[in-house]
């Protein structure tokens, strides 16, 4: 039987080195962010105030993707800050994926950066592993002015362990004989799956290292991780099952959720938010030929504490208003009358379209007749873009009729308003 190739490709700093290329190739910039303190952050005067990527020369201030602009200037007032922009993003990730979809047919995106590809029966058309990741990794700086780095192993586990060795432009291998030398003495935060709370935990058991965990009492680490314990165990020891998938699962659950322009300390304003919310959730549904039998509102106050409540609907459903009114009578019965920086929809127990509504005695509600506004909706949205028909109540509002997922600001930049060095 061959052995698995199981490539990891993982692109270096990808939202900034997307826009240092954009920049050089397109708008005549002679400034290479990707060797500048850079950071991609959010706008803060849309609340939306976050590092959302860094350049490697950020790291030397410990700047962290995740944490406010705010502490990030702290850290270096000088870090040179740029807007996101999802639209150049998509289209850069389209690009690198079909390279990659160029030397194997099994390509699984694991995020819009980064991606599995399964090698064992197209590798030898190439080359030996190293050879063909090399092949790989220098096309793509080369057609597309990016660098990656490519970890190879038996599985999608200790491929994406080697993934992140040494940055940027690397290739590396982690076989499962090179576990206790390569990854063994690095530290158990740098597993995968392993987040702050359990490397904590697992500090507070004395627990420091990979090798650590990987020769610990599984039986003793299920006892008190539960059923996440038995998993890093595994990992820790190099063990993953799981297959590279060329088509994405189904999803277990659609939602989308934003931070509003401005705090909320109203009912209208907060149902338009919710409608908005709905109005993005119901499209995905609809798109995707699904419907969901569980509503959930969450709610994140202005003091940044969150709670969430959520019902089982009497059918299943892709409505934009039936999801609406379930999310409206959910805030209501949740929301403490305190200002509201964050609200989200999110949905569960996912059904095929063709599932049957159970009809009641008493309700009037013309199902068809939404169905097939919303249908319309949809088709104008898409054929003339999502603006083409909204809601009156949106009309002159800061809220955008459509809000959730990325934000508009987000996905284009007007660079005709910055200074491109």
């Amino acid at each position: 039987m061959t052995d698995s190739i199981i490539f990891h490709i993982d692109v270096n700093s990808a939202f900034l080195s997307w826009e240092a290329c954009y920049r050089i190739h397109h708008l005549g910039g002679k400034v290479d962010l990707r060797t500048q303190v850079a950071a991609v952050g959010g706008d803060m005067t849309m609340r939306h105030g976050i590092i959302l990527a860094k350049s490697i020369p950020a790291k030397k201030y410990n700047i962290q993707t995740g944490e406010t602009i705010l502490e990030a200037q702290q850290k270096c007032p000088e870090l040179i800050l740029v807007p996101p922009n999802y639209g150049l993003y998509e289209q850069c990730s389209a690009a690198f994926m079909e390279i990659l979809r160029e030397y194997s047919d099994v390509v699984e995106q694991y995020s819009i950066d980064e991606a599995f590809v399964d090698m064992t029966n197209t590798c030898h058309l190439f080359g030996t592993a190293e050879e063909t990741a090399e092949l790989i990794k220098n096309r793509i700086r080369d057609e597309l002015g990016f660098t990656v780095n490519v970890g190879i192993s038996r599985n999608k586990l200790l491929a994406k362990m080697a993934s992140d060795f040494k940055k940027p432009d690397r290739v590396h291998t982690l076989y499962p004989e090179e576990i206790e030398k390569k990854m063994w003495p690095l530290a158990v935060s740098d597993l995968f799956f392993v987040g702050r709370a359990t490397a904590k935990k697992l500090f507070t058991m004395g627990i420091r290292t990979i090798g650590e965990l990987a020769n610990c009492d599984p039986k003793w680490l299920k006892t008190i991780l539960k059923k996440q314990g038995e998993i890093i165990w595994g990992f820790a020891n190099g063990i993953d099952c799981s297959p590279v998938l060329s088509q994405a699962a189904p999803n277990k659950g659609y939602g989308n959720s934003t931070t509003t322009p401005f705090d909320v300390v109203d009912i209208l304003n907060a149902k338009k938010v919710l409608l908005a919310l709905a109005e993005t959730v119901g499209n995905r549904l609809r798109a995707d030929l699904v419907q969901v039998e569980v509503v959930a509102v969450g709610i994140r106050y202005s003091d940044l504490s969150y709670v969430s409540h959520q019902k089982r609907l009497r059918s299943s459903t892709n409505l934009t208003l039936e999801i609406y009114e379930a999310a409206c009578e959910l805030f209501l019965e949740l929301w403490n009358g305190a200002a509201i920086r964050h609200l989200g929809i999110h949905t569960s127990r996912v059904q095929d379209d063709n599932f049957i509504r159970q009809l009641l005695l008493f309700d009037d509600t013309d199902y068809d007749k939404l169905a097939k506004v919303d249908d319309m909706v949809d088709r104008i949205r898409e054929r003339f873009g999502i603006d083409a028909v909204k809601r009156a109540v949106f009309v002159d509002q800061p809220i955008d009729h459509m809000c959730g997922g990325i934000s508009r600001e987000k996905r284009t930049v007007d660079y005709s308003k910055l200074q491109i060095q």
